[in-house]
């Protein structure tokens, strides 16, 4: 065995009780409100207790080791998180141990920046330097012919369900980031309108806008419209009807099930309007092609080193 794939995801607590230590290291180890964390608490609970999120990341490295295997490249895929176990130098270590040598990392969200997807490449590159393992990575998919495809499809779904599809305003979401990106031009804002606008013309909508969503409280402005404010605009212009395509996400999660399925609809139930989500790409079998073919290339030395 000498090549592995690794997919990368942000993490969550296993159980509520695993709050405090999850948050702690989001805020690199600084000390966390308690009021924050009871916060944080409450909104795993109106979830049911706990995310799904690394139960769908294992399912996909799953599948995407399937894919690979039926296209004849048997190849491990680990899983490494961000801020909670099983984290990413961790996942590295356990490869290099198994006797792997060459790494494909992947990040499990399509839109690169600088302040949040190039800390899974750093913390990845760093642990594989000090092993003596080569690692190649691919910094963002935003507009994969796959990726465009499989978001469409669940538009198109999701719209069927609509009283009046031709009357209903999509909303494509991701997670804010701070404004201060737009300083040094990261491209993570022209990504996100990259892919909304291609889902957009491949779902063949003519009523769309991209919004931002889970914005952290820190005292500094974040990017916007934010999903809620947009909520209210479009109820007040009288819209009846709402799709939500979190685009910026590729799985169940909290930012999916509590800050849309939950904060959101709850708003549009007070402003009289209908509130649909789309399905998230989770391990569907469109979705495990995408990442495959991803890895493929990595590991083929197509890609970015």
């Amino acid at each position: 065995m000498s090549s592995a794939v690794l997919l990368m995801a942000y993490g969550t607590p296993a159980t509520l009780d695993d709050v405090p230590a999850y948050f702690a290291h989001i805020r690199g180890g600084r000390q966390v409100r308690p009021e924050a964390v009871e916060e944080l608490r409450e909104r795993y609970r109106r979830i049911g207790g706990t995310s799904p999120l690394r139960e769908v990341t294992e399912a996909q490295a799953a599948g995407v080791a399937r894919v690979l295997r039926e296209r004849g490249s048997a190849v491990p895929v680990a899983v490494g998180m961000k801020h909670a176990p099983p984290f990413i130098g961790d996942a590295v270590s356990d490869l290099a141990r198994a006797g792997v040598r060459r790494i494909a990392a992947l990040a499990l969200a399509p839109h690169y920046s600088k302040v949040s997807i190039a800390s899974y490449f750093s913390t990845a590159a760093e642990a594989a330097a000090s092993l003596g393992l080569s690692l190649r990575t691919r910094e963002s998919w935003h507009d994969h012919p796959g990726f465009i495809a499989g978001l469409a499809v669940r538009v198109r779904a999701a719209l069927r369900g609509a009283s009046d599809p031709g009357n209903v305003e999509t909303i494509f979401t991701a997670h804010s980031l701070p404004e201060r990106i737009l300083s040094w031009g990261d491209p993570y804002p022209d990504q996100l309108l990259q892919t909304s606008a291609l889902v957009a013309a491949s779902a063949g909508l003519s009523r769309w806008r991209l919004a931002f969503q889970s914005a952290s409280h820190t005292g500094e402005p974040w990017l916007g419209p934010h999903l809620l404010d947009v909520l209210r605009e479009r109820a007040g212009g009288g819209a009846r009807e709402i799709l939500v395509c979190p685009v910026g996400f590729v799985a169940d999660h909290l930012e999916v099930l509590f800050d849309i399925d939950v904060e959101a609809r709850d708003l549009a139930q007070e402003l009289g309007v209908r509130l649909m989500r789309t399905p998230s790409l989770n391990d569907g079998a469109d979705f495990l092609a995408v990442l495959a073919a991803l890895a493929s290339e990595l590991l083929d030395g197509r890609g970015e080193a």
